[in-house]
């Protein structure tokens, strides 16, 4: 995919990644510094951006070393994630360190015989004085493994025809933001907009329909740039997809020209298979998500992220905005790509709309506020985070949905509002008072309280009625009974409690997180035959209690066996939205409407 170019001189800064064990999980990386400081400081990130949580990659680092001219240097580490090298000046200086990787996300590294995976700050130690200088990478590869390929979206120099070899970047930032995937991967290609796009997929099926795959997400592509820019291009000539397919498991990373993904490989398309699956849909709007991210955080993107400090906590309160925006284009884009039906449109958003009405948290944190404590709470989550705390994604989302419908009585649309951005802030770095000026400046009035409510306030987001003028119509049905009591649980093996939420009947009655809920007896018939039962499923729960609106709920804590007194009354109030189309028309001219800039 990437234009070759001869090969120049080392460059000032230079990586040498090499698969040291696989067995063991282990990298070994060479750092070497053409002409280092006589106190060379160096550093691991702490964190990746996209995803905020100081993750210490430092921990995973060991058997570090340096040399001059074949001499041992003195390395010093200075704080967690720092060493000081004394070196002599101007002489090439090489560090060799080995890192553990066997993280099976998408945020930092990954070593085994079947595929190895990393990012750039989980390997790469930052040179004190050289961040922004050229930087170049040399990628080996394994002998013994003479069948693996690499992709990464970093511009080649000279590699083999399985893409190893050497690759260019611009800085240090650069070469984090590109990560690198190698093994035995199904690979594919397709062009969009004069700009190649590359497709890999590792831990494959055999049953796996890759052209469903490839055409599925170049319509996503088309769409988007078409979005962006209309008949324009994309802000990159080339991009990497990186799919990990495993048994379990769900996410992804956005980075500068690529981005790295999970997804259960029953979630793959599978030939022969013409219906797309809830799991395929699912992926695809994964893919929508982090390719959108593209314009909405890797170049349009906070100010306090104009400049990324590796070394901590990089505190904004417009992930709403980059991240919930995002969340509200994803599904919808892939509508207008045709991919979905306004029908199941209209199904996921209602799921989205349920996930922040189940949430007490939002009625206790704004959505700005979830946005600048991600660090602490969102990825720092415990039994108690959603009744404290509410997502940005989801309610940024909504925010988003709000926003959209409100301007389209106006006789414009969020569309414009984004691209109006993006113009605004040459595709950089923005404020929330770029939002805000950028709506004056389309409708001719102010926006300000309207934000001031729904991003910095708890009180409920006009759903209702903005869903109404759009042909949405809603109607309220009895919840599950994990949510008429109260609860978040698992059920895989008995009734595990997850969360107690706030103001909910199990709270009132005293069940705690953690708890086992056994069984369930119906006071009056003690004694009796079918007085007491095993609950398997909260839902099982009317079976059992029949018409009681008492229970008693028996319940392990710490070993010990409790009887809990359960009210139910009230339990029939609790509703759950379902959203229906009541105007196809009006439905169809929001979801599928134009979307060229």
């Amino acid at each position: 995919m990437a234009t070759r170019r001869p090969a120049p001189a080392m460059a000032d800064v230079h990586y040498r990644v090499e698969v040291l064990d696989v067995r063991r999980h282990l990298f070994q990386v060479t750092l070497t510094l053409q002409r280092p400081q006589a106190t060379q400081v160096l550093q691991l990130p702490v964190w990746i951006p996209g995803s905020y949580l100081v993750r210490e990659f430092a921990r995973h680092v060991h058997a570090m070393d340096a040399q001059q001219k074949g001499r041992a240097c003195v390395i010093t580490q200075t704080d967690k994630c720092s060493w000081s090298v004394q070196a002599q000046e101007g002489t090439p200086l090489t560090v060799t360190l080995q890192v553990h990787a066997h993280d099976a996300s998408v945020r930092t590294a990954w070593l085994d015989a079947q595929r190895g995976f990393f990012n750039g700050t989980s390997l790469f130690l930052r040179a004190e004085g050289f961040t922004d200088l050229p930087h170049s990478l040399e990628v080996l590869c394994p002998r013994d493994l003479p069948d693996w390929q690499l992709a990464t979206g970093l511009t080649a120099l000279r590699v083999d025809r399985h893409g190893f070899g050497t690759y260019q970047a611009a800085h240090y930032d650069e070469l984090a933001d590109c990560p690198v995937e190698m093994g035995p991967f199904w690979s594919g290609e397709f062009r969009v907009a004069g700009s190649d796009y590359r497709f890999v997929v590792a831990g494959a099926p055999p049953s796996l329909d890759g052209e469903r795959l490839l055409a599925d997400t170049k319509r996503i592509v088309e769409t988007q740039v078409r979005f962006w820019h209309g008949r324009g291009r994309a802000p990159h000539k080339q991009y990497v997809f990186m799919l990990w397919a495993v048994a379990d498991g769900y996410g992804g990373l956005e980075h500068r020209n690529s981005t790295a993904l999970i997804c259960k490989r029953e979630d793959l398309p599978q030939q022969g298979h013409r219906q797309a699956s809830d799991g395929y849909i699912t992926l695809l709007g994964l893919i929508s998500h982090e390719y959108f991210h593209t314009w909405n955080v890797k170049r349009l993107r906070p100010i306090h992220l104009a400049t990324v400090d590796y070394q901590r906590e990089n505190m904004t309160s417009l992930l709403w905005f980059f991240e919930g925006f995002t969340s509200y284009y994803d599904d919808l884009l892939l509508c207008r790509a045709g991919l979905i039906d306004a029908p199941r449109y209209v199904k996921l958003l209602n799921k989205t709309i349920n996930q922040v009405l189940q949430t007490p948290g939002r009625h206790v944190q704004s959505v700005a506020q979830a946005s600048f404590e991600a660090w602490t709470k969102y990825y720092r989550a415990d039994d108690n985070t959603p009744n404290i705390t509410v997502s940005y994604y989801t309610k940024g989302a909504l925010v988003g949905l709000c926003l959209d419908l409100s301007l389209r009585q106006t006789g414009h649309s969020l569309d414009e509002v984004m691209r109006g951005l993006w113009k605004r802030c040459a595709g950089g770095p923005m404020r929330e008072s770029d939002l805000l000026a950028v709506l004056q400046d389309l409708t001719g009035e102010s926006w300000e309280r309207r934000v001031q409510h729904w991003v910095h306030g708890t009180d409920e987001l006009p759903l209702r009625a903005l869903l109404h003028t759009q042909g949405v119509q809603v109607h309220e049905d009895p919840s599950q009974w994990a949510q008429r009591l109260g609860l978040r649980v698992t059920e895989s093996q008995g009734i595990q409690i997850k969360t107690v939420l706030h103001g909910g009947l199990a709270q009132r009655a005293g069940l705690c997180a953690r708890d086992e809920w056994l069984g369930l007896e119906v006071p009056g018939a003690r004694g009796k035959p079918g007085s007491s039962w095993r609950l398997m499923r909260l839902d099982d729960l009317p079976l059992y209690a029949g018409q009681a609106t008492r229970v008693i709920a028996l319940v392990s804590r710490d070993r010990q066996l409790l009887r809990v007194p359960l009210d139910l009354r009230g339990a029939q109030d609790v509703k759950t939205w379902r959203l229906s189309m009541a105007d196809a028309s009006m439905v169809a001219q929001w979801v599928m409407g134009p979307t060229s800039a």
